[in-house]
């Protein structure tokens, strides 16, 4: 009885590590397809403006998306709209301002009345900001420029 339980749990443990080798490999190959599909999509978009087409792949993109490196796609295409910082001021940008201005340091909520933005975006600015040595914590909740 032992020895048959022993058995049929090697071979679950075998189909298992075989299932994982085909899940890796298919994500592998559905995230080739995806990044050829997105640079076409951008080409055609900035020639003509094909809103639908956008909006279908952006359906169809995320029912797939189970693995890790699709995770790491959605984050690489973050940076592109953030290329073009001339044309708009981005969020760490407006937040480096107001504590630049500042003379004795910034705290929280003044922040938020002058830049707008909710906590958790304002928390996360500082700690970009702060990880890039631009800003340091005077105290807790208090902001100066290095």
């Amino acid at each position: 009885m032992v020895k048959r339980l022993q058995i049929q749990l090697k071979t679950i443990t075998k189909s298992l590590v075989d299932l994982s080798k085909k899940v890796e490999k298919l994500s592998g190959d559905l995230a080739k397809l995806e990044a050829k599909k997105t640079v076409p999509a951008k080409k055609t978009s900035a020639k003509k403006k094909t809103a639908p087409k956008k909006k279908s792949a952006a359906k169809k993109a995320p029912a797939k998306k189970t693995t890790q490196k699709t995770a790491k796609k959605s984050t690489a295409k973050k940076p592109a709209p953030k290329a073009s910082p001339s044309a708009k001021a981005t969020v760490l940008d407006s937040v480096l301002d107001v504590v630049k201005r500042s003379r004795k340091g910034v705290d929280i909520a003044t922040l938020k009345k002058k830049t707008g933005l909710e906590s958790r975006q304002l928390s996360n600015a500082l700690y970009k900001l702060s990880k890039r040595g631009m800003i340091e914590a005077q105290s807790r909740g208090t902001y100066v420029k290095k």
